[in-house]
């Protein structure tokens, strides 16, 4: 295509995106390959400062240097990543220049060694999502430095930036069609919040829990839950007291 040879595979890939716009329409598929390496993205940041890939090796950032530790590391992760060709491998290193293409596959090759613990959101990638993910992440300005730069580390310390990461992501889009007669596909926008855990803690103690302390009402655990309401008793005549 335009000149250069592509794998045998991005034949089927690139049928597989015609048919997907077809269906959905461009922009639709667009933003669902977007969002989809976006939470990605958020989710390696977060897995790799917990150390939680399994080899040990940054995926988005350094520990020294500017490239991506998993790149300068690349030779040594054939046996981490089983999707991982080393041969191609060898040859993108050797190249000197193709640092752009060695990085995208190797996160593609991180994508599937996480889908056998998390397939929901690294199902392995052998589609148009692959086809569609650039190769210009290495830039200064690409949308993983930002991830990088524009986030203080500390502020990975809590698993609950995935969703305030998400509450950011579908800001602009919610803005604009609240209020409005919301379209089938921007229902998302309108109606999926994130829920925080305290929150979601609330709702639990004060009915699950509290089902759960009428039906054991020896039951100490009232006393560890921090967003418990004891409820008002009603006296004889029908008033609540405290």
């Amino acid at each position: 295509m335009a000149g250069q040879a592509w794998p045998v595979k991005v034949h089927s890939q690139r049928d597989k995106l015609i048919e997907r716009i077809r269906k959905d329409g461009f922009d639709h598929t667009m933003d669902a390959v977007a969002y989809t390496w976006f939470s990605r993205f958020a989710a390696f940041r977060y897995m790799e400062l917990h150390d939680y890939l399994g080899h040990g090796h940054l995926a988005l950032s350094s520990t020294a240097g500017t490239l991506s530790d998993i790149l300068t590391h690349a030779t040594e992760l054939s046996n981490e990543l089983p999707s991982l060709n080393a041969f191609k491998v060898t040859e993108l290193k050797l190249a000197g220049n193709r640092d752009g293409e060695l990085y995208r596959m190797l996160l593609v090759a991180q994508c599937n060694a996480l889908s056998i613990a998390l397939p929901f959101l690294f199902e392995r990638i052998d589609d148009d999502s692959e086809l569609l993910l650039t190769d210009n992440l290495l830039r200064s300005d690409s949308v993983i430095a930002k991830l990088v730069e524009a986030i203080p580390e500390e502020d990975w310390a809590e698993v609950e930036i995935i969703g305030w990461l998400y509450q950011f992501y579908i800001s602009e889009k919610k803005d604009q069609v609240i209020g409005k007669v919301v379209k089938s596909e921007d229902i998302p926008a309108a109606t999926q919040l994130f829920t925080p855990s305290w929150i979601v803690q609330y709702l639990v103690q004060n009915s699950v829990g509290r089902l759960w302390l009428m039906a054991n009402p020896q039951s100490t655990l009232a006393g560890e839950w921090p967003y418990y309401i004891t409820p008002r008793r009603a006296n004889a005549r029908g008033a609540s007291t405290a």
